[in-house]
């Protein structure tokens, strides 16, 4: 029983400190024993079910450190001494008197406290001896403290409450809708029309009805899986999605490197195979995000921005799209080469991959290769791919990739007389070495594109989305989200950039504290979308590319991906997906066929109807996480900057950069 077992200490809930639990936990400081203690939901009376039955098991020693296993699937968060590292299931980490535990990564905070620095914990003596005034003296010292540290995590309450209160006072001043993401639906045939947000941890809960999860997208009958990606982990991935244990044949192109790189390489998993693809010019890095998964019935073709690590899937804004292609008929094999086909094979061919001898069943050995998926018939698609890949591109090559290839695309394209210099967004999570001359060469290709009398478009004005110092310090991550947002003060405070800096203000989607690793970039009109790109490239010469030799040489350093969506004059209709399951559809609106051809019209989530309405458009919302048009920076407004020391604390008390 417990009450023969010795105490040892307690975990105590953080915001105890002013007088209450942690959200959903109804007791107050719960208490470990000599030997073996298990924690979870049952024992902390907890309602959210990410937290197991059997979380966490805790061996604790008699001098007070606890070797702690954790139990269940999901990692937990350990700080100790300003260094927080996030431990996986099955692992095992030493906590030690004065360490914080996140049981859920920014949630369900408890502080370990040995029972000998505990004052909950003392029996209370009459005596007045020296020794029992100098604990009295102790005692007040750790109530100064624990007031010093109440009024400090009052203080970050009360600026969540006030940046809460910002954010509903622009979009009273705006056209956005409050909460606009709850009322967006897509039937089954329309899923890949548009791109979905990805779900994230701690937001309110209808920010994430509609949001996707890697086990929403990698799932059934998976013969083969292509993942493309920078960086790979590959115990949470496993963890996150089982599904990917069974698949036969599993590729990985990534971008990783040192320590990490020789993990992937000693990671003894049968029949995969890990793939650096060559880097021919320095500093460049394989940075594209995407999967290619191939079924009984077709391919799953998934372009995304998150890295393969837990972080990126739960507690930042990211956005996916992905579209079912069925195997072309024998007869139709050499023909129907879309252009997105042609788009795909040259980029897939670009990654060298290694090629894979595998038996599919019903079709027979094969080789994977980039030809290997011109199997399928993709003319269907419903986005162009936009990629980079590194090397020097002239001739034909010179508007094959960057921004080269997405500037051939809008020249190719009609756009609503509205867009005349109309304005553009930049929205990225890091910001490379750039002059005022490039982003005019950039500029000039996102503002490539004529009216339907053949009128250029004109060249309009970006705006740079880009996340405050502020901004960072109250987000769900803290300043730790700061290390996602790597941009250095050298590249950050140009003077020439600063004409351009607007806030990131996601409150329609409930993202306001979800840092954005997302990247997007459009051209737009109040709510109305000319065109819009969601991709893994950052605005930097490496990931887009800068011309050389008066125009004639294209330089490119890095691998990325992207898809543009375009007002289409020709809106081909399709429900074909390879797993037949609801789960990876969005439930809701009108799912009838529409047999005329219409021309789409692309809008964010808060465009209203209004006296816009044309019977001869179809209708296609995007998710947007941003307000448009988005708040240029005040005075006192600072972008992050990874490099720089910050000392005001952020939502965990935590200054920048951490103390290792």
């Amino acid at each position: 029983m417990a009450s023969s077992r010795v105490k040892i200490g307690a975990l105590v809930p953080l915001e105890s400190i002013h007088g209450k639990g942690p959200k959903g936990c109804s007791v107050s400081n719960v208490p470990l024993f000599e030997g073996y203690n298990a924690i979870g939901r049952n024992d902390l009376k907890i309602s959210d079910k990410r937290v197991s039955r059997k979380h966490v098991s805790l061996n604790a020693s008699a001098n007070g450190i606890i070797e702690a296993l954790v139990e269940g699937p999901n990692p937990i968060i350990v700080s100790s001494q300003g260094r927080r590292k996030k431990i996986c299931s099955n692992a095992k980490v030493l906590i030690k008197d004065g360490d914080i535990v996140e049981l859920i990564p920014g949630t369900h905070l408890f502080k370990y406290t040995a029972i000998g620095n505990d004052n909950s914990f003392q029996t209370p003596q009459k005596s007045t001896s020296p020794s029992k005034r100098v604990k009295r003296h102790s005692e007040k010292s750790e109530s100064s403290v624990a007031k010093r540290t109440k009024q400090i995590l009052e203080d970050e309450a009360l600026g969540r409450d006030l940046q809460q209160m910002e954010d509903e006072s622009l979009l009273e001043g705006s056209s956005e809708k409050k909460e606009a993401l709850r009322d967006f639906r897509v039937s089954k045939d329309k899923i890949s029309d548009t791109f979905r947000l990805m779900q994230v941890q701690g937001i309110p809960s209808w920010a994430n009805l509609n949001s996707v999860t890697i086990p929403d997208v990698i799932q059934g009958d998976v013969l083969v899986a292509v993942l493309s990606n920078y960086m790979v982990d590959i115990d949470w991935l496993l963890s996150a999605c089982p599904t990917l244990k069974n698949i036969p044949h599993v590729l990985v192109a990534h971008g990783e490197s040192g320590a990490s790189f020789d993990h992937l390489s000693k990671s003894k998993l049968k029949n995969w195979v890990f793939h650096k693809p060559p880097l021919p010019i320095s500093y460049g890095t394989h940075h594209s995000k995407a999967m290619f998964l191939v079924y009984p019935t077709g391919v799953r073709i998934i372009v995304h921005t998150a890295n393969l690590i837990h972080v990126d899937w739960n507690n930042k804004t990211q956005g996916l799209w992905m579209q079912d292609f069925p195997w072309k008929d024998a007869s139709t094999l050499r023909s129907n080469r879309s252009p997105f086909e042609n788009d795909l094979v040259d980029y897939l061919y670009a990654l060298k991959l290694p090629e894979l001898q595998v038996n599919l069943p019903s079709i027979g050995n094969v080789s994977i290769n980039a030809a290997f998926f011109r199997k399928f018939d993709y003319t269907s698609a419903k986005v162009r791919l936009v990629a980079s890949v590194p090397g020097y591109h002239t001739g034909s090559s010179l508007k094959k990739w960057g921004h080269m290839k997405l500037r051939s695309l809008l020249e190719e394209c009609k756009f609503s007389k509205e867009f005349c210099k109309s304005p553009l967004i930049y929205q990225f999570s890091s910001l490379g070495s750039l002059d005022e001359k490039w982003l005019n060469e950039f500029g000039s290709s996102l503002s490539a594109g004529k009216t339907d009398d053949e009128s250029p478009l004109g060249i309009g004005r970006p705006s740079i989305i880009f996340p405050t110092v502020e901004d960072v310090r109250c987000s769900l991550e803290g300043y730790a989200a700061g290390g996602a947002i790597p941009s250095p003060q050298k590249n950050v405070e140009r003077d020439f950039l600063k004409k351009y800096w607007a806030r990131w203000k996601a409150g329609h989607v409930g993202r306001c504290h979800a840092m954005p690793h997302i990247k997007t970039y459009t051209r737009y009109n109040g709510q109305s979308i000319a065109w819009f790109l969601l991709t893994s490239a950052n605005l930097s010469k490496a990931a887009w590319g800068a011309l050389q030799k008066n125009g004639t040489q294209l330089m490119i350093r890095s691998y990325e991906l992207g898809v543009l969506f375009l007002p289409s004059g020709i809106h081909h209709e399709s429900s074909f997906s390879c797993t037949g399951n609801s789960n990876v559809i969005l439930s809701g609106s009108d799912s009838s066929s529409h047999k005329h051809k219409k021309k789409t019209k692309l809008v964010s989530l808060c465009w209203n109807k209004g006296g816009d309405s044309n019977s001869s458009q179809e209708i296609v919302r995007l998710p947007i996480p941003y307000q448009l048009p988005p708040p240029p920076y005040t005075s006192e407004d600072i972008p992050w900057s990874w490099d720089k020391r910050y000392t005001k604390k952020d939502v965990y008390g935590q200054t920048w950069p951490r103390h290792v």
